[in-house]
């Protein structure tokens, strides 16, 4: 149980009637982190009271315990109860929220502003609001960054395209991971564009005092005070490889297109084998090949009820990935020397690697469904039960769908039961969605020029299932349901396929 409070106050407009308004927030937790911001806040309260062109009220609002404290103000404001949070009713409100700023500030020495973007579930603001900002750092001769690195001069040169190819696989692992990357991300949930400003001490040679930071951020909420409506024109699906540049959705969807014909093409290919299988000979195979020998009874073919074993044991395992360890977690501790967290977790992956030791025969109960016809009928299913998740999934969160489409597919395409099985396996094993979020741990810290040893990575990747299973019970996160019940089990279909008798 978390409790805190929230402190707002609302500066209404002298120039309007209060039907619109803006949010300039800064989440303060116990300690000393963020009071810098607080400050800077508190001044721009006061300057702000003074002026008299404000057509929009502006809520100044400090939120305790950071993403919990600010999902608890959002509720309360539009009168929802979209989590299980519970906070008490709101003195005041001002107008429909048009826009938000999240400000955090790591020290009084700031050397420049580092744009975050990355919101609940993928989602992002509107690119105008991103450009707004970059193009006000600019004309104040301030530096702006996205990902915590700068943006290289020489653009055209193979240094910069590196440097720009790290700052996106960046944003595509953040954005992939459907967390929250400040408290900006909860207000885009109700249609408000948000951005998070952290004021970092990276780069010794430029400095610059609050008062810079004081003019920059009045300018922006001048230019937001002059909207005449809702920002909407511009892209909401993008990917920024720096700040002045960006890939359209209309660049990078094809290419994750491309990567799900792959599946649709291996699925058209074996119906036309299972096509071919009821019409050709008896000496003929089912993969279309010459068979080496004459054989006497023709295979019999198998019905659809032998694939409901496999997907019933498949589908029942995910469901039980995703709802035991919640609810088991206090008999855990009643018989286990650990917390609840650490039930959870350790539940969790107990459940994940136990799929893999579920008898994958129960397709040979029914006489005929051991054959070659059922395997290649249940990679089918397998392919195109696949290829509809990751096209559902990329048109919330692209990036999520990206990792995934890229480590599954081509494993996905090429398993079967014949030929290597040994490699069929480990490569299986290395494609799970476990072993992607460990591999992307360590990508993380490669691109960030910081890497882990493998015992920090393990620790990492504990810390992520945790933090993957808080962020969908307390924001409402949809990575861990998604992977729990569509993907895993999904994943144990090829499992099964490639240990089909």
């Amino acid at each position: 149980m978390v409790k805190g409070t929230n402190v707002y106050g609302i500066l209404r407009a002298p120039r309007g009637a209060s039907t619109e308004s803006l949010v300039l927030s800064v989440p303060c937790s116990p300690g000393q982190q963020n009071n810098q911001a607080v400050g800077l806040m508190l001044a721009l309260a006061s300057y702000f009271r003074g002026q008299i062109y404000w057509a929009k009220d502006i809520i100044f609002l400090v939120n305790e315990h950071d993403l919990i404290g600010m999902e608890a103000w959002l509720e309360a404001y539009h009168d929802v109860n979209v989590t299980e949070l519970h906070s008490s009713g709101m003195l005041g409100r001002a107008g429909a929220i048009q826009a938000a700023l999240s400000l955090e500030l790591s020290s009084d020495v700031i050397t420049s502003f580092d744009v975050a973007l990355e919101g609940l579930n993928g989602q992002l603001p509107n690119l105008d609001l991103v450009n707004l900002f970059y193009s006000f750092c600019q004309k104040n001769n301030l530096l702006c960054t996205i990902q915590g690195k700068l943006q290289r001069s020489d653009w055209d040169s193979l240094p910069a395209y590196l440097h720009s190819l790290q700052t996106l696989l960046l944003m595509v692992l953040k954005q992939g991971s459907g967390r929250p990357q400040g408290d900006h991300g909860l207000f885009l949930r109700y249609h408000i564009e948000a951005i998070t400003l952290r004021g970092i001490n990276s780069f010794r040679q430029y400095k610059f005092d609050m008062s810079t930071m004081g003019a920059t951020l009045e300018g922006m909420f001048r230019k937001l005070n002059n909207l005449l409506e809702r920002l909407h024109q511009s892209y909401f699906f993008y990917l920024l490889p720096s700040l002045s540049r960006f890939v359209s959705i209309g660049v990078y969807m094809p290419a994750f297109g491309f990567l799900i014909l792959i599946l649709v093409l291996k699925a058209l290919d074996l119906w036309m084998k299972l096509s071919q299988c009821d019409t050709e000979a008896d000496g003929q195979a089912c993969d279309g090949e010459q068979s080496p020998r004459m054989v006497a009874t023709e295979e019999p073919k198998p019905s659809l009820l032998a694939l409901v074993p496999p997907l019933l044991i498949c589908q029942a395992t995910g469901l039980a990935l995703y709802f035991v360890p919640i609810l088991g977690q206090e008999m855990a501790t009643q018989h286990f020397p650990v917390s609840e967290s650490e039930a959870v977790v350790l539940t969790a992956i107990a459940i994940y690697v136990g799929g893999l030791a579920l008898p994958h025969n129960t397709h040979r109960v029914l006489m005929g469904s051991g054959g070659d016809r059922g395997w290649m009928t249940l990679k089918l299913v397998a392919l195109l039960y696949l290829a509809m998740q990751l096209g559902c999934i990329a048109l919330v969160n692209f990036s999520l769908g990206f990792l995934l489409a890229v480590t599954l597919v081509p494993v996905a395409a090429i398993v079967q039961p014949t030929g290597p099985k040994y490699l069929y396996a480990v490569l299986l094993v290395l494609v799970t969605p476990a072993a992607t979020l460990l591999f992307c741990l360590f990508l993380h810290g490669e691109l960030l020029e910081y890497p882990i040893s493998l015992l920090e990575g393990w620790q990492r990747f504990l810390q992520a299932i945790a933090e993957g299973l808080l962020d969908h019970h307390l924001y409402g996160s949809v990575v861990f349901p998604f992977v729990a019940i569509f993907v895993y089990p999904c994943w144990l279909l090829l499992w099964n396929v490639l240990f089909w008798k």
